[in-house]
């Protein structure tokens, strides 16, 4: 695998290629504070979220945590990355990486992974999260307490007791829970949301995954625990109330249940088997 490096090589690139093999499928290079040094990074993959990541990322910043903010933008047609730079005037720990085509939620998210533990000091913990307001920037504190207590991945949890889906249809709510029911059967991490894409991973969990994620879309979410669950890392959840996006349009579409089931079936099972 190989990295494709502009002419003006930036530091981080520098970097990706002295410690890792990363292939970030651009010849973009990640932009902001390459030097920012904080406890826990946050991935936010986005496209077309113009309305929605200002306002995210500055509740974030007000949660007075010690955070570094990496978007992943798919080169939304609706200025998103444009917003975000203009964050990076008013914060200097917001790192944006903008990826040439829309690549999917898989790639997103371990891309970020890459990105952060390609850093001089990487952060101790990463949160993984939707831009779309589905979750509450609150849950982040949460989620870090939980882990600094005694596990490597912490699932904020629609299904676990206490935790809630608002205004979801019957539909929706019967294909999540069927999926998750399936999840649970094939993985058996004893966990009620293996779905769920608001999460806590230590840094050491992400280190030993990484080589092993081959999602490109929202199978990524159940193959992360499926990996942890493997090197026998302590997984568990938090509750937490999944909303509906406040703006902007549901990125979940068909394609993406084919990915899920396909990856169940044929990587799964078929591994298991063989």
């Amino acid at each position: 695998m190989s990295i494709q490096v502009p002419p003006d090589t930036s530091l981080l690139n520098k970097r990706l290629l002295g410690n890792m093999s990363f292939e970030v499928k651009s010849s973009k290079s990640i932009e902001g504070n390459l030097d920012v040094n904080s406890e826990i990074g946050v991935i936010l993959p986005t496209y077309c979220e113009a309305q929605n990541i200002e306002k995210l990322i500055d509740e974030i910043e007000n949660l007075n945590l010690n955070t570094s903010i990496l978007v992943i933008d798919d080169s939304s047609p609706d200025g998103t990355a444009g917003i975000v730079r203009k964050c990076q005037k008013k914060h200097d720990n917001v790192l944006l990486f903008v990826r040439p085509k829309k690549f999917g939620l898989g790639t997103a998210v371990t891309d970020g992974f890459k990105v952060f533990l390609s850093l001089k000091e990487p952060p101790k913990y990463i949160v993984t999260m939707d831009a779309d307001y589905s979750h509450s920037p609150k849950d982040i504190s949460r989620l870090v307490l939980r882990l600094r207590d005694d596990c490597d991945l912490i699932i904020g949890s629609r299904y676990c007791s206490g935790g809630n889906t608002a205004d979801w249809s019957k539909v929706r709510l019967a294909i999540s829970k069927v999926a998750n029911l399936i999840a649970s059967l094939v993985i058996g991490a004893r966990i009620c949301d293996y779905t769920s894409g608001l999460r806590c991973y230590s840094t050491n969990l992400v280190k030993n995954i990484l080589g092993d994620l081959h999602s490109q879309t929202y199978e990524i979410q159940i193959e992360t625990i499926r990996q942890a669950r493997i090197r026998g890392y302590k997984i568990n959840e938090i509750p937490i109330t999944f909303a509906n996006r406040k703006r902007g349009k549901s990125k979940l579409a068909f394609n993406e249940i084919k990915q899920f089931l396909s990856y169940i079936i044929f990587k799964v099972l078929f591994e298991e088997k063989s």
